[in-house]
């Protein structure tokens, strides 16, 4: 397995903490960031900044069909952001994201000559995704070896984190105060500790709050 990686990467909290985790753990990384005409494009704007910060190449790729074949929350500002109740699906659910980003992920990263793809999918804390399971990963993970003769390994280091955990990562890697002030999960598309309301914020916050109460009682 060579020492280089793509980072699937939106600058969100997630994706973030798994850029400095590749960091350390690779030779070589860059970045590919989707721009599917999502609700905020600050959401592009936060991925470069980033990037630039972190000096690692980015990769920007349109996959604005996708825009046009999944009207859901975050490509339609008329759709009210809303968490799934009972057996629906979250309103903020983009059917085949995953699927499209990691498949359009690994033709470059063959391109580039890289075996590895890092995603941020969590089965543990993953909003009631189904592309966020580790079966559907690793699913993908053999379907894309076969289909273009090339082994790659998609690596998901925050597939069994909560936020909690997740928040606890970035600080031992070192970015816990970066990843909270500069990173965007806010659906609603405010940077760092969000609107405060919409459930992607209610995660974060609450993974943060558990993290920060667990710290200082080992300081205490």
């Amino acid at each position: 397995m060579n020492k280089k990686a793509l980072v699937v990467f939106s600058g969100g909290q997630d994706s973030t903490t798994c850029l400095m985790w590749a960091l350390r753990q690779f030779e070589e990384v860059q970045v590919v960031t989707f721009n599917y005409n999502q609700r905020h494009a600050a959401e592009i704007e936060v991925a470069k900044e980033i990037a630039e910060k972190f000096n690692v190449k980015q990769h920007i790729l349109d996959l604005g069909l996708l825009n046009q074949l999944a009207p859901n929350a975050l490509t339609r500002d008329n759709i009210e952001i809303a968490a799934g109740e009972g057996e629906e699906l979250p309103s903020t659910f983009v059917d085949g994201r995953n699927l499209l980003f990691l498949s359009f992920a690994a033709i470059l990263a063959k391109q580039l000559g890289y075996a590895n793809i890092i995603t941020g999918v969590c089965q543990t804390d993953f909003s009631g995704y189904p592309d966020c399971r580790d079966v559907f990963v690793k699913s993908l993970n053999v379907t894309l070896n076969l289909s273009m003769d090339y082994e790659f390994v998609i690596h998901t280091p925050l597939m069994w984190l909560d936020k909690k955990e997740t928040w606890k990562l970035a600080d031992e890697l070192g970015y816990f105060d970066y990843v909270r002030e500069h990173t965007l999960t806010c659906y609603n598309g405010i940077i760092g500790s969000g609107c405060g309301t919409c459930p992607a914020c209610l995660l974060r916050k609450r993974g943060l709050d558990q993290y920060e109460a667990e710290r200082n009682e080992v300081v205490s």
